[in-house]
């Protein structure tokens, strides 16, 4: 706790978190757990540590995207003490070997998330007339961190530049006051609606209706709104960040604009809105993609045999070390 460069209050934290691992400990202790596993890089991960350390097993984390490119607090000592870490995108494999090269490439394992992929897909005709507003959907918590600000700001410009569209939030959460806003300022009242939280079935209807997903945020793991949107042959939009571009392949399963670039953003909703024709094709490769390499009962069960076969093998090392245990 004394190394590095974290600040008082953090290292003041984790020594709380120090005597949590413990209490975890003495819990465990006698339940015949064999190994710990913690689903994301936080104060858990460390908890997990030192309740380990003091059962003498392994413990492995996962890294999504925050808990690596944003708060990664003691995050050295934590990979260099698990057994193995499980994270989302090659992305961040590659990052974690980049920023941590202490750390053996061979523990650092991807295993991708995934969403269940609905029966049906809604229209996905290229026949029909370019719809009339274009429908835009933007999915997640009214956050800081999803730049929404940035999302209002490109309507903004659409509105400016003539475009029929209506802009559809869905989602709560400490901005919405700012939001309600900026929404008056900039007089988008007629273009951008608010609707709150939704239930799966009211979001699963927006997706029907969507001509086109958003994605603004300023960090992302491999968000799952894109996926879910995907799954259902819609057209997303986001940001070439982190490992959104595994996901969405610009111009083949979706669109990517360049990160921090309004100019590009709008540009893209204007190249989607006059190539309603060549839609088809996409929409059926985003599904695909979707189905193919981000199927949730696919990922979990290969998540799944990851743990099984490092705690199969880790007892099967322990019961030849010590005779007594076989």
């Amino acid at each position: 706790m004394l190394r590095g460069g974290e600040r008082p209050a953090r290292r003041f934290r984790a020594l709380l978190h120090t005597f949590l691992g413990v209490y975890y400990a003495l819990i465990l202790d006698g339940c015949g757990v064999d190994h710990i596993h913690v689903h994301h890089g936080y104060f858990a991960s460390w908890v997990a540590m030192v309740a380990a350390r003091l059962l003498h097993i392994p413990f492995s984390l996962t890294l999504h995207g925050s808990d690596l490119l944003l708060h990664s607090s003691y995050l050295d000592i934590k990979l260099k003490n698990c057994e193995f870490c499980v994270t989302i995108s090659k992305f961040n494999r590659n990052f974690i070997l980049d920023h941590y090269p202490e750390v053996e490439a061979a523990k650092i394992q991807v295993r991708r998330m995934g969403v269940i992929p609905p029966n049906g897909v809604g229209s996905v005709s290229s026949t029909e007339s370019a719809p009339t507003p274009l429908i835009m959907l933007a999915v997640g918590r009214l956050h800081p961190v999803k730049n929404h600000a940035f999302l209002l700001r490109g309507c903004y410009q659409l509105k400016s530049r003539g475009l029929n569209f209506v802009c559809l939030l869905a989602g709560e959460g400490p901005e919405r006051s700012w939001i309600e806003h900026v929404i008056r300022n900039l007089r988008l009242e007629e273009q951008v609606k608010l609707l709150g939280h939704l239930s799966r079935y009211q979001l699963d209807a927006c997706y029907a209706n969507a001509d086109l997903v958003v994605l603004t945020s300023r960090s992302e793991g491999i968000p799952l709104v894109l996926m879910e949107a995907m799954a259902r042959a819609r057209i997303v939009l986001a940001p070439a960040i982190t490992g959104i571009p595994e996901l969405v392949q610009h111009g083949q399963t979706g669109y990517l604009y360049r990160p921090g670039s309004l100019d590009d953003f709008v540009a893209k909703i204007e190249e989607i809105r006059n190539s309603q024709s060549a839609s088809l094709r996409l929409r059926l490769a985003a599904r695909q993609h979707v189905l193919q390499h981000f199927d949730r009962e696919k990922n979990l069960a290969a998540l799944a045999d990851l743990l099984v076969s490092r705690i199969t093998t880790n007892a099967r090392i322990a019961s030849h070390e010590n005779p007594v245990l076989q």
